[in-house]
């Protein structure tokens, strides 16, 4: 079984490698064709790609030339180029350095600009400033309109600007030491518009005259400048009559001199608001009536006393000399007539009471003495303790207005507040007019009490002199006529 089978696989393997064979050979033709083929193919490939392969190299070596040509070109370039940076480098440090050094010129010049214009702001605030407080304005206004944009830093100012304002400034001082007289219009006393001849003494004060249409001066008076509406008013209140003559005789050419408020204004502000004796006596209430009543009291008994003392004035020395020389006669019926005919004097009146004693002893006749001065004295003293009360009582009274005025004030805090000073002016006033008022009442009658004391005690003294005088006298020429002079 084996070897048949042996046999029928081997007689398979033969008829089958007899076909393979024939078929094995038909593929080798056909494949040796194609080689063959592919041979003459690879051939033809080769000699075309060694002919590209000869170009491409004559191509690679052209380009290589010129790839080094370029290249050597390019170094050189490049050196120039280095050489070309590194002066550039150099260049631009030195730019930086001048950088550097005009950031710092410009930082100099922006600060030397900013104070130039700061400098130039605010001089041109101080010439609008002057501008508008000037006389000058008011004749000539509308000065500093140019100056606006320059303190508003509108605009940057230019040399015309400067210019400009230093011409305006020169011109205001010389204007400023000059004096001028023109027409000008002024607001007069009644806030009506008028036309005046105007005098300005500098940058002091101004002088208007309103005349009439006859040419005579109306009105004359000082005039206030106002700076907002640049025009100028008459003051208010009109200065005295000698004033008054002594500013016509400066217009006129006869003075050499006229007032002037060196303060501009200032004082004759505060002149306007001055307010008169006879003004401020109505502000301290009614403790400033009795106040009053006290000073007419006291000058009615200052004017007393006066003419009393007048009437009372007799010429002691001559007086006396001619007594003497009567007594020394005993003519003592010329004398009673000489000492009659001056008794207003108060001397003569007491040696007139003494003479009927003239026969009497030497204590008799002292005591008529005395006794007619003492009777005199209440008639010399009369009045001189009322007028002392008066001078105690008139600063009483005002410090009694000082204090109804300071209640007022706080009654006026308490239900008003301290906001408003005006509120509580009205109590000031009255504090400070009745205090015043006391003191100014108070002070010239203490005087006047003291001077009229020591005038009482130095007439009372010297007829207690005249008197013991006259006694001595009597009893000397008595004693002549007993024969007895020693």
């Amino acid at each position: 079984m084996n070897k048949i089978s042996l046999l029928v696989i081997v007689l398979v393997m033969a008829t089958a490698s007899t076909g393979l064979a024939k078929d094995m050979r038909q593929s080798f033709q056909s494949l040796e064709k194609q080689r063959k083929t592919m041979a003459q193919k690879a051939a033809s490939e080769l000699a075309f790609a060694r002919a590209h392969a000869r170009e491409q190299a004559l191509t690679i070596k052209k380009d290589r030339q010129a790839l080094e040509q370029a290249i050597a070109a390019l170094k050189s370039e490049n050196k120039d180029l280095a050489k070309l940076t590194q002066g550039l480098e150099k260049k631009v440090q030195n730019l930086r350095a001048q950088g550097l050094d005009l950031g710092k010129s410009l930082e100099t010049c922006r600060a030397v600009n900013k104070e130039l214009a700061g400098f130039v702001h605010s001089h041109a605030k101080e010439l609008k400033a002057l501008l508008v407080e000037s006389l000058q304005s008011g004749l000539n206004p509308n000065r500093h309109p140019f100056l606006l944009p320059i303190i508003n830093q509108e605009r940057f100012w230019s040399m015309d600007d400067l210019k400009k304002m230093t011409q305006t400034l020169f011109d205001e001082i010389r204007s400023s030491g000059e004096v001028n007289l023109c027409q000008g219009p002024i607001v007069d006393r009644q806030g009506r518009d008028r036309t005046a001849r105007i005098l300005t003494l500098g940058n002091f004060n101004g002088i208007y005259v309103l005349e009439t249409e006859s040419g005579q001066a109306e009105e004359i008076g000082f005039l206030l400048y106002s700076d907002q509406s640049q025009r100028f008013f008459a003051l208010s209140k009109q200065p005295s009559a000698r004033m008054a003559d002594q500013l016509e005789g400066y217009l006129s050419g006869d003075e050499d001199s006229a007032p002037m408020d060196i303060s501009r204004g200032g004082a004759l502000r505060r002149f306007t608001h001055e307010l008169s004796l006879a003004a401020q006596v109505p502000k301290g209430g009614p403790i400033v009536w009795p106040i009053l009543v006290i000073l007419v009291l006291a000058l009615v008994i200052l004017g007393e006393r006066v003419i009393f003392f007048v009437r009372q004035r007799v010429k002691i020395d001559p007086f006396m000399d001619q007594v003497a020389a009567l007594v020394d006669r005993d003519d003592w019926e010329e004398c009673a007539r000489f000492m009659r005919d001056r008794k207003k004097g108060l001397i003569p009146r007491v040696l007139l009471k003494a003479l009927d004693f003239r026969t009497h002893c030497r204590e008799e006749m002292e005591n008529a003495l005395q006794e007619a001065i003492l009777k005199e004295i209440p008639v010399v003293e009369r009045f001189l303790s009322t007028l002392g009360m008066l001078a105690a009582i008139a600063p009483l009274m005002g410090l009694l207005g000082t204090v109804t005025g300071m209640i007022n004030t706080f009654h006026v805090i308490t239900y008003y507040g301290a906001g408003d000073p005006r509120m509580m002016s009205g109590g000031i006033s009255e504090a400070l007019v009745t205090t015043m008022l006391g003191l100014a009442v108070a002070i010239p009658s203490m005087l006047c009490h003291t001077l009229l004391s020591r005038q009482v005690e130095t007439q009372i003294n010297q007829v207690e002199e005249k008197a013991v005088s006259f006694v001595n006298m009597v009893f000397k020429a008595r004693q002549v006529s007993n024969g007895n002079p020693g």
